[in-house]
């Protein structure tokens, strides 16, 4: 038979082996959250390393022997292979956009994003499009869908014309040749219709 002190001694130790298995439990169970954690942050990290950089760069596109547009930037990042790839240009963006007469239409902005999946190309901060015949559109962010050959905002804009016209407004899409205009909300003067 068991005594009382004894028993009370057998108490006392299964009491810290039962506090020694679920401090054993409880860190295993840790250790298990923390793998799978890390595991999960593994997978879910995105990682936007540039496969390429370069800086001062000036290309020219061509097409059938003839240069069409020439892009010129302090640097370039190119991000091809992100889950959605694009290049970016950081800081600033020249470029020059040459039609069969060899008229010549300048764009400028601070910085521009091309995304390759969308073929659109995004204009950052002080954007600028003058062409060969006095036309200006200045706003501080525009889209250009590649494809369509379209431009697209829902900033405010201004747009002056050699005759002394000019449009203003927010939200504005036109085509590349400044032919078609589409206008959200705008006042201005036309003149010369």
């Amino acid at each position: 038979m068991i005594n009382g002190s004894e028993k009370h001694y057998i108490t006392r130790i299964m009491k810290k082996i039962v506090e020694y298995i679920a401090v054993f439990l409880a860190i295993l169970f840790l250790q298990s959250c923390e793998s799978n954690l890390k595991e999960v942050q593994r997978i879910y990290k995105t990682s936007f390393v540039p496969t390429g950089e370069a800086d001062s760069i000036n290309l020219k596109y061509t097409d059938s022997g003839r240069v069409k547009s020439i892009l010129q930037s302090l640097k370039m990042i190119d991000y091809s292979t992100a889950k959605n790839p694009f290049v970016e240009f950081p800081k600033a963006v020249l470029v020059t956009l040459i039609d069969a007469n060899g008229n010549k239409t300048i764009v400028v902005a601070d910085k521009a994003i091309s995304y390759k999946k969308t073929e659109v190309i995004d204009l950052i901060g002080n954007v600028k499009i003058q062409t060969y015949d006095g036309k200006v559109l200045a706003t501080n962010q525009l889209y250009f869908d590649q494809k369509n050959e379209w431009f697209f905002t829902e900033e405010a804009f201004t747009f002056k014309d050699a005759d002394g016209s000019f449009l203003q407004g927010i939200g504005i899409d036109f085509s590349k040749d400044f032919k078609i205009f589409n206008m959200q909300n705008n006042n201005g003067e036309v003149n010369n219709m």
